[in-house]
Order: structure tokens, then sequence, then C-alpha cells
């Protein structure tokens, strides 16, 4: 990494970005030659010292001067990154505003997606971490005139340490032209193949020459003169790629469907463009997914960027009875062991856990799976959380943790079938029970039934803010009392 270029860019940056940078290394404790953010101040600052510790509230120099003592190659790296991604966000803000009297539909795409509700928490990619690599903004003049596009679609495998690995990636032009069809080599044994969804078996993957790194650098080629990236929860295709690319253009997000709900790419071909992208059963195919994905903008464009396309609700998907024994449980902090989740559910449930996913440095998921559904959702139905809906619809819950240190960490715990779908069932199989929904007496015993469980999830949910607080009140007193040994040490240094 040149410390020359860094410098320059630090001295390039703007007085937010420069704040979001420091605030992000106090989040993570990252620390310089100096010591941390507040341990700088003490030095560099001795007439307020680290008293007002919140960096909006500090001059420029002082920001940038905490920054520079980060000198080791991953210090280096993570404030080279950080400001190349932020100031990234900025520059395309600044161009929208200037250029909204004058947006081309490729363009419009654009804000589309950066101001879809969804772009915060999707888009917010941990582009700090090692490995990551961050694309080039063009300057604005050069940014408003380009319009380019390609269109990206990835495949993952699950390796044996729990990890998801990239093995092939391809990449289409406005013309379906291929500009990209690679297999990767994952590098490291494989546990799950995923065959069933992406089609890609070990004798596939046998001739393989492509390294992760060498896909990145030929990413970063296609995509260094401020092209538009369009994918189909393109998110997950970056952090496939452990790419931050500031214009991108989602398909999910860019179409509307009646429900709020982020619409299929197969509901979208079907609705929009008039064909099945496959039929049920049949493997994931990356490049008819890349293709897919690019057919969709330029029908968008060719229709009119602001034009509703109505699409059509898709039938309830039909899931298998093994799926429905299962719970997946998601946003594990790292800080949690797989033996403290067994803990959640009773021991009279006899249940497996199997890893689902891992994010290194961040955190992990995993399938809880029951004897049979009844158990899931008798299981799920017992857990105390927060009860709400992931983006498909599908119910979790928030659960508190406790762990052996006396803090606590949230995870989630989700169905894997929406409420829709449960309710579809028990219509279907109701006249085969015999049971007689005009019965006035039965309604008003459905109704009571209704009123109780909200009572009991309401209950439930006071129980987790308790626990929540009760939490944080043990973490508070143990800051307090670190704060009193650390002063007590200060007082005999003096």
């Amino acid at each position: 990494m040149d410390k020359n270029l860094l410098a320059t860019r630090i001295a390039a940056a703007s007085d937010k970005v420069l704040v979001d940078v420091v605030k992000l290394a106090q989040k993570q404790g990252r620390r310089g030659s100096q010591g941390s953010w507040k341990q700088f101040l003490n030095v560099y600052e001795r007439k307020f010292g680290s008293g007002f510790s919140d960096p909006a509230r500090r001059s420029r120099d002082s920001l940038v001067a905490f920054l520079q003592t980060f000198t080791d190659d991953d210090g280096l790296k993570f404030v080279d990154n950080v400001i190349r991604s932020l100031s990234n966000c900025e520059m395309l803000k600044e161009t929208m505003k200037e250029a909204l009297d004058n947006e081309s539909p490729e363009q419009r795409l654009v804000r589309l997606t950066l101001e879809h509700p969804l772009y915060l928490p999707k888009y917010a990619l941990p582009s700090f971490e090692k490995g990551w690599a961050v694309t080039k903004v063009r300057k604005k003049p050069k940014l408003l005139r380009c319009n380019k596009m390609l269109a990206v679609d990835c495949e993952m495998v699950l390796c044996k340490d729990g990890t998801d690995a990239l093995v092939r990636v391809c990449v289409v032009d406005e013309n379906l032209k291929v500009k990209l069809d690679e297999l990767v080599n994952p590098c490291k044994p494989v546990e799950d193949y995923r065959t069933e969804i992406t089609g890609v078996t070990a004798e596939i993957l046998d001739g393989a020459s492509s390294s992760f790194a060498d896909i990145q650098v030929s990413m970063k080629k296609l995509l260094s003169r401020g092209t538009i990236l369009v994918g189909h929860s393109l998110y997950n295709d970056l952090e496939a790629l452990k790419l931050d690319h500031a214009r991108v253009v989602d398909t999910s997000f860019i179409f509307k469907s009646s429900d709020g709900r982020s619409p299929s790419l197969n509901n979208l071909c079907k609705t929009v463009l008039g064909y099945e992208l496959r039929k049920a059963g049949d493997p994931h195919n990356c490049l008819d997914d890349a293709c897919a994905a690019m057919k969709l903008v330029l029908a968008k464009i060719e229709r009119g960027v602001d034009n509703y396309i109505p699409l059509i609700q898709p039938d309830v998907k039909i899931v298998p009875e093994t799926e429905m024994a299962k719970l997946l449980l998601h946003k594990i902090p790292v800080t949690v062991p797989r033996e403290k989740i067994c803990e959640l559910f009773p021991a009279n449930y006899t249940i497996e856990i199997k890893t689902h996913k891992v994010i290194q440095g961040v955190g992990y998921s995993v399938l809880a799976i029951f004897k049979n559904p009844e158990e899931a959702c008798q299981a799920f139905e017992n857990l105390i959380g927060s009860l709400e809906k992931d983006t498909s619809g599908r119910p979790q819950k928030l659960v508190a943790i406790q762990l052996d240190t006396g803090r606590s960490a949230g995870i989630r715990v989700r169905k894997m079938t929406n409420d829709n779908f449960l309710s579809h069932v028990s219509q279907k199989k109701r006249p085969f029970e015999g049971e007689d929904s005009g019965d006035p007496k039965k309604l008003k015993i459905d109704h009571c039934d209704d009123h109780l469980k909200e009572i009991e999830r309401l209950k439930q949910d006071i129980k987790t803010k308790d626990f929540e607080m009760t939490a944080q009140d043990k973490i508070i007193t143990e800051l307090k009392r670190k704060l009193e040994e650390m002063k007590k040490k200060k007082k005999k240094e003096c």
C-alpha cells in the first residue's frame, strides 16, 4: 500500500467521510501506532484529552492525524478501502443531485436502487475486511456520460470450514455478449456443492484454474470506467466477489410487487419478459440469470423507467415437509458458541444443528433440524422474542441469548415458510377433517384464541425487553467499574 497515495486520499476526503472512518475504527476497536482513538486524543490534544471523543466534534486536523497513525499493512488497507467506499457513495449522490434535470434512464435506475428502503441494510458491505476490493468512480463529468451496463451472477459452494466459496462467475453486456464466464478454484475442501441449486459438481470444478484473486482483477478491469453493474439481489454477488462497487442496479428493487415483497427473478421473467427462467427442480444457471437481469433492465428502460409494470402473484410455493421440520438461526455473532444455541430449545426436543453459512469475522447461521414440522413449529412458538417477518414474509423472532460472560447477544430464528403457505395447507385439509366453518361458536373460540395468542406474544415481548435491559445494566456496571480502575491507575501514574 502506497502511503503517499493514501495521504492524498485522506487529504481529499470530505469532513463527513473522515468522521465516518474514525467512527468505524472506534466501533471495531482498531488501534494505530498511538493506540485507540481515545488514547490518541489524550496524547495529541492534551488540553481536552478524550473528554469529547465524538469524532464529529473534533477538528479535521485531529481526524487526519489519527488516521495517519495507521502504518501497518492491515491498518493502511482498512483506511484506504473505507475512504474510497464512502467517497464513492458521496460522489455518486452529488452527481445524482446535479443530474436531476438531465438524467439518463440508466442513471435513473441507479437512483431507484439507491433510494430503495432496503438499500442501506443490504448494501452495507464489509469492504474494510481483508480480501475486499473497492472499484474506482470516475469524476463527475465523465461519470454522467457513462451509461454502459454489465450484468453479473455468481455460484457459491459450502466449504468444510463453514464458509462459502465462489466457484463460477458470469458477466454479460447490454447485447448479452459474454464478457466473463469463469470457473473458480475454491482452493479448499468442499462440504456441499449444492448441485441441485448451482448445477456445479466436483467433476465440473476439476478443470477450474482461475483463482479468486484472478476474478477480482478481471471484475475491477471490467468496472474501471464507472460502468453500471446489474444483478438480481446484487448485494449477494458483490459479497461473493468481495467487491464494493457504487453504481448498481438491483432488479429486485426496481420492480414492485403488490404485497411489498421482493419479486423473484423467475417471477419477473414470467411477468415482464414472458418466459419461464427455469422449471421447478432445474438447477440454477449462472449465465442464464445474468442474461435475465440484463433483459429486465432493458425492458424497464424500453417501457419507461417510471411506468409501473404489474407483476403476477406467484403460486404458493410448495415447501417439502423435510424443510418445514427446520428452523434457520441466522445473524449469530461469532462470540456465540454453537453449544449455546442448543440451550434455546427444551431438552425434550431431539434436534440436529447443521452449519448453514459462515461470514468470516461477522457471524454465522445454522439450521436446527427437528423430527417433524409440528415440533419445529412448536419450538418456534415457545421461543421468547419479538416477532417480525423477513423480506420474503417468513416469520422470524429476535431472540436474546445469555453468554457465559454475563452479556447477551441477539440472534434471529426463522421459519422455512410463511404463514400464507401454512394457512393455505390448513384450508385444503379442513373439509377432510369435518370442520364446520359456519359454526358461530367455533368462530368465537377462534377469536378468543387470537386474542390470547396476542396477549401471550406481548408478554413475551416484555420479557425479552426486560432481559435485554438487565443485560445492558450489567454491561454499564462493568464499564463503570473498568472506568474507575482506569482513573485509579492514572492517578497512581501521575
